[in-house]
């Protein structure tokens, strides 16, 4: 039998040179796809989560994966109803979840396994979403990066969208894509499976169970369509012209600016930049001159367009009418926004996006060949973290307007407490560390959870939060934090540390981050084992 690296491979190439996949279904009776699928998903949380029945991963044995690959090749595998619940969402409303038996989750796992390569070749690089080696970060660069000079930004939202996809449509283009009918009959047993709620079993007509294990991947099989409907038919109609046109009343000045340099006449000269500087060096509108954006994570997308606004409002047209139409899916029509991009700020994925337009931020550049001070700023994208951000956390962590501990960690031990705080700091400052105001806003929530911190190890040991300080606080290299060590004979000691690490601007995102004893150093290497020694001494109370 072939290994699973081969069988990708295999599945790889042909993705990469436009082939359909054909008999697929017999790579299911390969027990070392199944050996690796379990390799991938035991370690997973979900793994011991019940779903419509008592089976978890506890019960896993390979006699349990000779059994699934006898019923496959019988073709009497049945998919089990997912068990449903629902997840909070922050705008209040709630999500539904549908969580697999263990069964269900190998198999979804080595299905995924066998389409994932050949699909990554066929999705468009401006799907983000769910993909290997993608993220929001990602994303978020593609538009910091390749989006200068937009003048309006489309958000888009598909309203539902998991739980509307049309089974019939998604069937059709995974058939167009794999030849191989016992392999497809399979996928829509998976989609019409059902789910229970409160002991009650119901059909499911439409959707992608949210929480299985390849719904992201057939949902973005689904959404490919509309990725290829932008790359095929809107960006090339909305695209023309290498460069905008110089701005007549911008070259005037040149030519006067020219003038009075020959003569000599710098006053003159200094008063000419500074009002050119008022004036775009391109025209403003260019007929000739269009460009549009695209860029797409799971259900939400973001476009970038160069043009007027009455063009702007067509494109959304056309996306609403091409999505009803040929995916039967709608556009959120209070999420589906028309913004200027210098004037207002486009939200996407949880960061305020918007145009800057500084005339008097001058930086170096090259015209001409020589270099000279350029508006280096104008037209780039700023990603900014949104001040409700801030507002949410506040009140996560207050009580009638002022901080308060957190009851429900008390009977944690205090090392546990610091992790749990530090844990929500270090993530949200990962999520936002591309923001231009990062620093600002960070500081301020850092504020708010470390005054909520103090007060629960002051209420865990009753005492108060002056003394919590003495105790915990350490400064090193300048740096102040709190710190909590649980020495241990013979091992390394246990440390807990909140703060510690600076709120820079990473203008790539998180590409990696260099963690010792839970904390992200942003230190010279040279200075960290003096700093993980510091670190580790247990100050008790003065």
């Amino acid at each position: 039998m072939r290994t699973a690296d081969t069988i990708r491979a295999i599945h790889q190439k042909r993705g990469s040179k436009g082939l359909p996949l054909e008999r697929v279904y017999r790579h299911l009776f390969n027990p070392q796809l199944f050996l690796t699928a379990y390799g991938k998903i035991y370690r997973n949380d979900g793994a011991t989560t019940k779903g419509a029945t008592a089976e978890t991963v506890d019960g896993m044995s390979v006699q349990k994966i000779h059994t699934i690959i006898g019923l496959l090749q019988m073709e009497r595998y049945t998919w089990t109803p997912v068990r449903r619940t629902e997840i909070p969402k922050a705008n209040g409303k709630a999500r539904p979840l549908g969580i697999p038996t263990w069964s269900d989750k190998l198999v979804q796992e080595v299905l995924r396994m066998l389409l994932e390569p050949y699909y990554e070749q066929k999705f468009s690089t401006h799907s983000h979403g769910f993909r290997p080696h993608r993220s929001c970060h990602t994303a978020l660069r593609e538009i910091q990066k390749t989006w200068t000079g937009t003048v309006w930004f489309i958000e888009g939202d598909i309203k539902g969208c998991f739980d509307n996809i049309d089974h019939t449509i998604l069937l059709q283009i995974i058939q167009r894509d794999i030849r191989d009918g016992r392999l497809v009959r399979l996928i829509e047993g998976l989609l019409k499976a059902g789910y229970m709620a409160d002991w009650k079993y119901f059909d499911t007509l439409s959707g992608a169970p949210q929480g299985g294990i390849i719904s992201p991947l057939l949902a973005n099989i689904y959404l490919n369509e509309l990725d290829r409907f932008m790359e095929d038919t809107l960006i090339p109609t909305y695209t023309k012209g290498r460069r905008r046109r110089r701005n007549p009343e911008y070259k005037a000045l040149s030519r006067q600016i020219e003038t009075a340099c020959e003569r000599g006449d710098l006053d003159t000269v200094r008063r000419l930049k500074r009002e050119r500087r008022n004036l775009m060096s391109v025209a403003p509108i260019d007929p000739d001159y269009r460009r549009l954006r695209f860029v797409r994570y799971a259900d939400d997308f973001l476009l970038g367009f160069v043009g007027p606004k009455n063009e702007a409002n067509i494109i959304r047209t056309q996306l609403r009418d091409f999505l009803g139409r040929e995916l039967k899916l709608t556009l959120s029509a209070e999420k589906t926004l028309i913004t200027h991009a210098s004037d207002e700020k486009a939200k996407f994925l949880g960061h305020e996006i918007t145009v800057t337009r500084a005339r008097d931020r001058l930086g170096i550049g090259v015209r001409y060949g020589t270099p000279t001070k350029v508006r280096s700023a104008n037209g780039n994208i700023t990603l900014l973290m949104p001040a409700e951000v801030m507002g949410r956390y506040r009140d996560r962590f207050s009580k009638k307007g002022r901080i308060v501990h957190r009851a429900e960690l008390l009977a944690e031990t205090e090392h546990t407490i610091v992790q749990r705080f530090q844990s929500v700091l270090k993530g949200l400052y990962n999520f936002y560390c591309m923001t231009t105001n990062v620093s600002r806003r960070m500081n301020s929530i850092k504020w708010v959870l470390e005054t909520s911190l103090t007060k629960t190890l002051a209420s865990k040991l009753r005492c108060s939060v002056a003394r919590i300080y003495r105790k915990y606080q350490v400064v090193v290299l300048d740096r102040k934090m709190l710190r909590v060590v649980i020495t241990r004979p013979d091992r390394e000691p246990l440390v807990a540390i909140f703060g510690g690490f600076p709120f820079e601007r990473k203008p790539e995102g998180m590409t990696g981050a260099d963690v010792t004893f839970g904390l992200s150093w942003n230190f010279p290497a040279t200075n960290r084992t003096e700093i993980v020694q510091r670190l580790t001494v247990q100050r008790g109370f003065r």
